[in-house]
C-alpha cells in the first residue's frame, strides 16, 4: 500500500494566527487571504518534510451561510484540487459549532483505518490533544504545523497538545507575508480627497493677526450677518488697506463672508464641510508591540491592558468614523466578533495561565477605554 501525508487545517487558528502576525490582532476581518497559494505552500511544506506525497487537504472552518452551508468564498476552496471541506456551523452569537469534534473525529478514524502515514495539524487547540493521541495509537505519524509569531515562537499553541504530538513545523513566514494582507488602505495610496485636507482656496488670507479660534467664537455669537450685496445692491466692506489693483487683471468680487472668524484667516464652513474625517487612530496605539507574558506572574494588569489597547489598534486601521459610531452607540455590548478577538488574543498570551472571569471583565473594561480613547482623523 502506497504511503500519503495529509494535512488537516483548522481554519479559525490559521486566519487568527496569520492575521495576528500581520495585522497584530486576530480579527479575521482585517485581512484578505490568497488560499489557492496558501494552501498550496503548506502542501509544499508538508510534502518536503514528510517525503510523502498528499492525500487530502481537510479545510475545517464553519460554514458562513445559515445552516453551515458554505458562502461563495468556501465553495471556491472546496473546488481546489485535493481539498475537502469539513463545514461545522456558526451560532448565533458568532461562535463556530462542530468544528473541534469534526477534527478529533477525523483524526482518530482516519488514525484506525490507517488512511494516512504522517498527519501534518495546523491547529494549537488543547481539545485536540486525545484525538491525537488516538491517531498515534494505530501508528500514525502527528506533526503540528503551527503559525509563527514575530518573534519566531509558535502562536496560541497548547503546552499539552504541544507535548503529545511527534514534532512542531512552523509555517514559513514568507508563506504568510505573500498570501495574507492587511485590508488597510496605505496613507500614500489614499486619494487626496480622501486625506481630510481643505482645498487652499477654502481659507481666505489673514487681515490682521489671527485670534484664537474660541475668541472668533465668541465674536460671532453677537455680530448680525452682512447684507448681501447681490440682493441690496449694497457692496460689502472693504479692507482697511486697500491693494493697488493691476491693470491687466480685474479685481475680485468681494466676499459676502465678513464674519471675525473669516476675518481671522479661519477656514469657512465649507472648508469643515469638506473636512471629513476618512479614518481612526488610537493615539499610542501600535498593533505590532509584543506583548510578554512573565510564567511566573502570568496574566498581569499590563497584558490585559496591552491585548485591548492593540485589537482596538487593529480595528481602527480598518473601520470608518460610521462604524466607530455604531460601536459606542452599542455599548456596554461589544459586538462578538471583537469580543471573539479580545479572548483569543489573550488566550493566545496567557498560554497555559488561567483567564478567569475577573480577568474577561476587566479586559472588556479596557477596551471601551481605549475606545473612548479613540481620534477621527
Amino acid at each position: 500500500m502506497r504511503s500519503y501525508c495529509a494535512v488537516h487545517v483548522d481554519v479559525g487558528y490559521l486566519l487568527a494566527s496569520a492575521a495576528t502576525y500581520v495585522t497584530g490582532s486576530s480579527l479575521r476581518r482585517g485581512v484578505v487571504v490568497d488560499y489557492p497559494t496558501l494552501i498550496a505552500r503548506l502542501v509544499e511544506q508538508a510534502e518536503t518534510d514528510s517525503g510523502l506525497p498528499l492525500l487530502r487537504v481537510n479545510w475545517y472552518d464553519s460554514g458562513a451561510r445559515p445552516g453551515g452551508m458554505p458562502d461563495y468564498q468556501q465553495e471556491e476552496i472546496g473546488l481546489l484540487p485535493r481539498v475537502k471541506l469539513r463545514l461545522g456551523r456558526l451560532s448565533y452569537s458568532g461562535d463556530q459549532k462542530g468544528v473541534d469534534i469534526r477534527i478529533g473525529l477525523d483524526l482518530a478514524i482516519q488514525g484506525r483505518n490507517r488512511v494516512a502515514d504522517a498527519v501534518y495539524l495546523v491547529s494549537g487547540d488543547d481539545d485536540l490533544t486525545e484525538a491525537v493521541e488516538e491517531a498515534q495509537s494505530h501508528g500514525v505519524q502527528v506533526v503540528l504545523l503551527a503559525v509563527a509569531d514575530r518573534a519566531g515562537r509558535p502562536h496560541g499553541v497548547s503546552k499539552h497538545l504541544r507535548r503529545e504530538v511527534d514534532g512542531l513545523l512552523l509555517v514559513d513566514a514568507e508563506t504568510i507575508e505573500a498570501t495574507v494582507r492587511s485590508v488597510a488602505i496605505p496613507e500614500g495610496l489614499l486619494p487626496d480627497g480622501a486625506k481630510g485636507d481643505a482645498p487652499a482656496a477654502e481659507v481666505a488670507p489673514a487681515q490682521e493677526p489671527p485670534v484664537a479660534i474660541e475668541e472668533a467664537t465668541a465674536q460671532c455669537e453677537g455680530v448680525e450677518p452682512a447684507a448681501d450685496p447681490v440682493e441690496t445692491g449694497t457692496p460689502a466692506p472693504m479692507a482697511e488697506a486697500p491693494l493697488t489693483p493691476s491693470a491687466d487683471v480685474p479685481p475680485a468680487a468681494p466676499s459676502a463672508d465678513t464674519s471675525p472668524a473669516r476675518a481671522a484667516g479661519l477656514p469657512s464652513p465649507a472648508a469643515f464641510a469638506r473636512r471629513r474625517a476618512t479614518g481612526l487612530v488610537l493615539p499610542g496605539g501600535d498593533p505590532h508591540v509584543e506583548i510578554a507574558v512573565d510564567p511566573e506572574t502570568g496574566v498581569t494588569e499590563e497584558v490585559v491592558d496591552g491585548v485591548a489597547k492593540r485589537l482596538v489598534a487593529s480595528w481602527c486601521a480598518t473601520s470608518t468614523p460610521e462604524q466607530l459610531a455604531g460601536l459606542r452607540e452599542a455599548a456596554p455590548t461589544i459586538p462578538a466578533e471583537l469580543d471573539r478577538a479580545l479572548l483569543v488574543d489573550l488566550a493566545s498570551r496567557a498560554q497555559d495561565h488561567h483567564v478567569g472571569d475577573d480577568v474577561r471583565q476587566h479586559l472588556r473594561d479596557r477596551f471601551w477605554a481605549h475606545v473612548g480613547r479613540i481620534r477621527m482623523e
